[in-house]
């Protein structure tokens, strides 16, 4: 008698939860994160919670702006609920404060309205089997001058690489890990300059003996400025969609 075949063990879902209380959206981005997952909703924080508890949801969707409590306001009660290696996607409607109040709380990654699925499916799919280290985002060289402003001294410095979430800078700004600093820079195709707040998440000298390199993440980002960094970094990566290719398999 022949061995039985050995069947592949079943691999359980990733689950992704959408909160949103405008059904539209709701079901528009259930829909864009379908092949990523088993994708849950809720309308309200209340319900969000509940569905944490049961589903452990790994990557939460989470609008800014829903009837029974701020997003921000709700981020530590849903990673309390959905547990430690979950990632909050805070949606906003794409101003510069909301941003930041969304970085500040503790957001994973920020997108605004009107959402691309591109950038949607981008996004989410970072932070899906990868709970210790999510994936980076897509990051292109770019030399250009950038501003940088810590408390009352300005410094200059050079964009050695850009991402929609922070850029690699050369600059012999002192300052340490978590500080805020300002930078202003242009931006190839933008019509107007970049104006941020970004906080240092890391530094270091570099090996030539020049200026040290920080490593800078937005905080005070508006949504087209953003959307403008996306598409820049789009044009010029040699593999602009790879989550895309990773989620049709």
């Amino acid at each position: 008698m022949s061995a039985a075949v050995r069947q592949p063990a079943s691999v359980t879902p990733p689950t992704i939860l959408v909160v949103d209380d405008v059904p539209m959206f709701r079901e528009m981005e259930r829909l864009f994160l379908s092949r990523l997952g088993q994708v849950r909703t809720a309308s309200t924080i209340e319900q969000a919670l509940r569905e944490a508890r049961v589903h452990s949801p790994e990557v939460i969707l989470l609008d800014l702006h829903l009837p029974d409590c701020e997003g921000d306001e709700a981020i530590p009660a849903l990673l309390a609920a959905s547990g430690p290696n979950a990632a909050i996607v805070m949606v906003t409607a794409g101003a510069r404060h909301e941003h930041a109040r969304s970085i500040r709380a503790g957001a994973a990654d920020v997108l605004s309205k009107p959402l691309s699925r591109d950038a949607l499916i981008q996004s989410v799919s970072r932070f899906i089997g990868r709970p210790k280290r999510p994936a980076g985002l897509p990051r292109v060289p770019h030399e250009a001058p950038v501003e940088v402003k810590l408390k009352a001294a300005t410094y200059q410095g050079t964009i050695r690489n850009l991402s929609r979430g922070g850029l690699f800078i050369e600059s012999d700004c002192d300052t340490s890990e978590g500080a805020e600093v300002w930078l202003t820079f242009d931006l190839p195709g933008s019509p107007h300059r970049v104006e941020s707040s970004a906080q240092v998440m890391w530094r270091r000298a570099l090996p030539n003996g020049g200026p040290a390199g920080l490593g800078v993440r937005f905080v005070e980002l508006d949504g087209p400025t953003s959307r403008d960094i996306d598409a820049f970094v789009h044009e010029r990566s040699e593999d602009p969609m790879p989550w895309l290719a990773a989620s049709r398999t």
